[in-house]
């Protein structure tokens, strides 16, 4: 009887993880070049860099996660091995860059610099469902003050996410920096009489959805309610009319200029003293920011800046580009935000009972770069290639070998073709896939007369796509140079 065949062991399936990307030679390229002019303002303004560790205790993370009863809901989380004495720690990679930076100020409070100022750039992680353009691993890129009580603190944030943006490439005129305060929001509940949190919470989240349903949609929710545009009926927070009413002259108080805006939410606010120092914070803001010469054409008070108001405890921020893009319907909208922030002064307390003030910002790495791509600031036609240097004949690799080393050492970026020789047509295949400027030729006749063939593949292809027969022979894209000039030859093609 024949044995059965013994099963083959089942190969792994070369797939990237669901919620996961790749990202390849031009995407890293981009990103990091972006975050390094970024860092050169963070710099410029005298932030320090921090590096911590991906991984943090789920404790540490604390507060940060969508669910706190279920440690790992939320976070990639995992519980170490039992010690003797203790159970093992639940550990998760960080959430985003926040937490973490709440821990070092609080471990390290006794050796840093007080108020401390750091910048941080990194991949954060949350195991959520995944969607379109929503990733599980993605990159922020944070500026933070802790331990500065003053608003001059988040006045100088504004400024330097301002700086940021032109530094990238978005020109003035296509973003705009807008601010807002919890405290005015917390005057005018105050003023309308909730202070019960669930209902706070619901009233907030109403005046989320202002940029929806616009003013009449906020007045019927924060009332009985309303038909949504599927047909179904949404319960209101069930607030009399005239209790609603300080919530839209917030939500509408914006001005022709910031001093009207400023006059608009002092009467939304009416009597309440939160409510007055979070406007007399504003007001001293955009003072600040005016003595710099950030005026309104850059930095801008908006009311209608909710976001993240549940969080913060004083001014907050969003950048937002003001440029027309068409979505994938083909329709004009405007790019919208790619950056956020503001002052949260409960952070660092969880860890030593101590409030200890902090403010910030943190700009959506990947939108910003869509951003510059989708005004052609960045792309695949910024960045060549490497110069290629082909081989024909490969007894003859160390000529090659020190052609290469010569085009390196000058600061040209070149590599030598690795693969088999045989068909010079795939070597030039392959230059053309590499994105090369230039292919490097030397057979055997070049080698006995010292010199070498610079083929300009740039040209060559612009040649290929629209010039004449004639225009090709006055202009040729293949030219011959003493093997001494290689590099000066090279130089002159990339310099253009």
């Amino acid at each position: 009887m024949d044995m059965a065949k013994a099963k083959a062991p089942r190969r792994p399936r070369a797939e990237t993880p669901k919620g996961f990307r790749d990202y390849f030679g031009a995407d890293v390229t981009e990103r990091k070049e972006m975050l390094d002019r970024i860092a050169t303002v963070y710099h410029r303004y005298g932030f320090d860099p921090l590096e911590t560790s991906a991984v943090e205790t789920v404790e540490a993370l604390g507060k940060f996660l969508p669910d706190v009863d279920r440690p790992n809901e939320g976070v990639f989380a995992w519980q170490e091995e039992p010690g003797a004495d203790k159970p093992g720690d639940w550990l998760a990679l960080r959430y985003d860059l926040t937490a973490p930076l709440a821990r070092v100020a609080a471990q390290f409070r006794n050796d840093l610099p007080n108020p401390y100022r750091r910048f941080a750039m990194g991949p954060v992680w949350r195991n959520e469902k995944p969607g379109p353009g929503r990733f599980r691993q993605f990159y922020q890129c944070d500026a933070d003050t802790v331990g500065a009580p003053s608003v001059a603190a988040d006045a100088e944030i504004c400024a330097m996410l301002s700086d940021a943006l032109e530094e990238v490439g978005i020109p003035r005129g296509d973003y705009i920096v807008r601010i807002n305060n919890r405290k005015v929001l917390n005057g005018v509940l105050e003023t309308m009489g909730v202070s019960d949190l669930g209902q706070a919470a619901d009233v907030l989240r109403t005046i989320d959805k202002f940029d929806k349903v616009g003013e009449e949609g906020v007045r019927q929710l924060l009332g009985k309610g309303r038909l949504d545009a599927s047909g179904a009926y949404i319960d209101g927070v069930g607030l009399a009319p005239e209790q609603g009413e300080p919530v839209l002259l917030f939500l509408t108080s914006k001005g022709a200029d910031n001093t009207a805006t400023l006059t608009n939410l002092r009467a939304a606010v009416g009597d309440s003293a939160d409510g007055l120092a979070g406007v007399d914070e504003l007001d001293q803001i955009v003072t600040l920011l005016a003595a710099q010469g950030y005026g309104p054409d850059r930095i801008v008070i908006d009311p209608s800046v909710v976001r993240g108001l549940g969080y913060y405890t004083g001014p907050v921020f969003e950048a937002e580009l003001t440029f027309e893009i068409l979505d994938e319907k083909g329709r004009p909208r405007q790019f919208g935000s790619v950056a956020g922030g503001g002052r949260y002064d409960d952070l660092v307390k969880r860890f030593t009972g101590q409030a200890v003030p902090a403010t910030g910002v943190s700009i959506g790495v990947d939108r910003l770069l869509a951003a510059l791509r989708a005004k052609g600031r960045i792309g695949a036609e910024a960045t060549h290639g490497p110069v290629v240097v082909t081989v024909m004949d490969r007894d003859r690799m160390a000529d090659y070998m020190a052609m290469v080393g010569e085009l390196r050492a000058a600061g040209i970026r070149a590599e030598v073709y690795l693969g088999n020789p045989k068909n010079f047509g795939n070597q030039l295949k392959y230059a053309d896939k590499r994105g090369a400027p230039v292919a490097v030729i030397q057979g055997e006749d070049e080698a006995q007369r010292g010199v070498v063939q610079i083929k300009d593949l740039i040209l060559g292809a612009k040649i290929a796509a629209q010039a004449t027969h004639e225009e090709w022979k006055e202009q040729p894209a293949q030219t011959e140079v003493p093997r001494a000039e290689l590099v000066a030859a090279v130089r002159r093609i990339l310099e253009g």
